[in-house]
């Protein structure tokens, strides 16, 4: 192979969108930036969804696709968790990402990097076969990072669940974390999601870097202590590339509805509109999407809701986000004519990179999924935290408290947030005190996110670092003759 040959980068997300869009972010930006070639390596239980298909169909020619077989999963409970089913379709996959590798092989077109998103470490295994250098790409926080690294040798001190902690967890540079915060899979040593979580994070020092969706100055000391060796903790690497995510017009599947909630957007106030949605895997209990609109309307503020078919399972969209039956019918009596006029009610889905960006969009209540999130930042949007699953709790901490962009709803001691809390965060917001703080805090951070990925900003410069080093490497498998 010459030297001068292409880089070719392959990637494989995990499945769920969330995890999805922002790795095309990633690899726009290699293509664009640093002239790589990218491959997808799609897995999953099934066949690729629609709207993977129509992400991936999108891409210019830079880009491949290769859809593995599904992986069999037939023999998992249904109660088996997000994160058991993520990690057992990568490691189901790895005979059929074996054969993809050959394959690339004998058309001289070996990948010289592989990218695995936070529950992928699995198929380091093939890679290390081929002389693929590895690297996980993380979706999250460099909070939640730290959390990961540190796993390993938290399960192994802890004599206790985390629920049960009485002090704070305190890692370098990040935010204390009250135990019952930490992410839903470290939370029962019992079920297989923890045994996954601990299997994927020992394995994080095989990576030779981890690019983390985050930037300095979002989250300055936490990402400070991960690039500081730290004694009895072998980590890779760190490099903040973020914020990556989609601002363009976004694949949906209901134009008409679309557009007419950019026009009712039109016709309000500057920053007078609150913008509701638990993203594209998240659930609410009929008790508490009834209490969540209870509240709304007793705020009297304005909002766009993208409502869901409530569910007694948080994450009940993850994999599929278009459920069967109305939402609207759930609402409470009278709803819909108390807020007309006010409220704009949006089935299943929205434009929400456009909503975000709209001059009338004042604040987003939202579930903290970290791509919501950095949607929020680019677009100036203050938050109201209102986690779900996953390590939207950890999320939720770290913008209330640490970055301080969110005000906080808090549920009560039987976990829903009553139509009175509701009040006091959307007010609070909207048009409070606390919200002006807010308010300034994202707009200093909206400005960070524009300064870090210009052609001199801290998040360029750190892609452009590993970049480098993958060229370094793909030189000397030349020379050694191995690719």
């Amino acid at each position: 192979m010459e030297e001068s040959k292409v880089l070719h980068v392959a990637i494989i997300p995990s499945p769920g969108m969330g995890h999805l869009i922002p790795l095309v972010q990633f690899a726009k930006r290699l293509v664009q930036r640093h002239g790589f070639s990218v491959t997808f390596i799609v897995v999953g239980e099934g066949p690729p969804s629609k709207a993977q298909r129509t992400v991936l169909d999108s891409l210019p020619s830079s880009f491949s696709s290769v859809f593995l077989p599904p992986a069999d999963l037939t023999d998992l409970p249904p109660t088996a968790r997000i994160e058991t089913r993520i990690s057992l379709t990568v490691s189901r996959s790895n005979p059929e990402l074996r054969r993809t590798f050959e394959t690339f092989a004998a058309e001289s077109r070996l990948p010289t990097v592989l990218v695995v998103d936070l529950f992928g470490t699995d198929a380091f295994d093939v890679a290390a076969e081929f002389h693929v250098s590895p690297y996980i790409f993380f979706p999250s926080t460099a909070n939640v990072l730290s959390f990961f690294l540190h796993f390993p040798k938290l399960a192994e001190t802890m004599s206790c669940e985390f629920g049960e902690l009485t002090e704070p967890v305190k890692l370098p540079g990040c935010v204390p974390l009250s135990g019952k915060d930490v992410l839903d899979p470290a939370q029962d040593r019992t079920n297989d999601a923890y045994k996954w979580l601990l299997h994927n994070t020992k394995r994080y020092k095989k990576a030779e870097g981890i690019l983390v969706n985050t930037f300095v100055e979002l989250e300055p000391n936490a990402i400070k202590a991960l690039q500081l060796q730290e004694p009895g903790l072998d980590k890779p690497p760190v490099y903040p590339i973020g914020p990556l995510v989609n601002i363009g017009k976004q694949e949906g599947s209901n134009g008409v509805e679309e557009a007419e909630c950019l026009k009712w957007l039109d016709k309000q106030p500057l920053g007078s509109v609150l913008y509701v949605s638990f993203g594209s895997g998240g659930a609410l209990t009929l008790e508490q999407l009834n209490e969540l609109a209870l509240g709304l309307a007793d705020s009297e503020q304005r909002f766009l809701w993208v409502i869901r078919s409530p569910s007694q399972v948080a994450d009940a969209s993850f994999f599929n986000s278009h459920s069967e039956s109305d939402p609207l019918t759930y609402l409470p009596p009278g709803f819909l004519e108390r807020t007309k006029g006010r409220g704009f009610m949006i089935p299943s889905w929205a434009p929400q990179a456009q909503i975000l960006a709209h001059p009338s969009t004042g604040g987003f209540l939202t579930h903290c999924g970290w791509n919501s999130t950095l949607e929020s930042i680019v677009s100036g949007v203050p938050l109201i935290a209102w986690p779900l699953y996953a390590e939207q709790k950890m999320n939720a901490v770290s913008l209330s408290e640490d970055i301080r962009v969110a005000l906080r709803a808090h549920a009560g001691e039987d976990g829903v947030v009553k139509r009175e809390e509701v009040v006091r965060v959307v007010k609070g917001l909207m048009e409070g005190e606390e919200g002006k703080c807010v308010r300034n805090k994202m707009k200093e951070m909206k400005e960070g996110a524009s300064r870090v990925l210009s052609d001199d900003g801290s998040s360029t410069k750190a892609l452009s670092l590993a970049a480098l080093k993958w060229k370094d490497h793909q030189k000397g498998l030349v020379q050694n003759g191995k690719h």
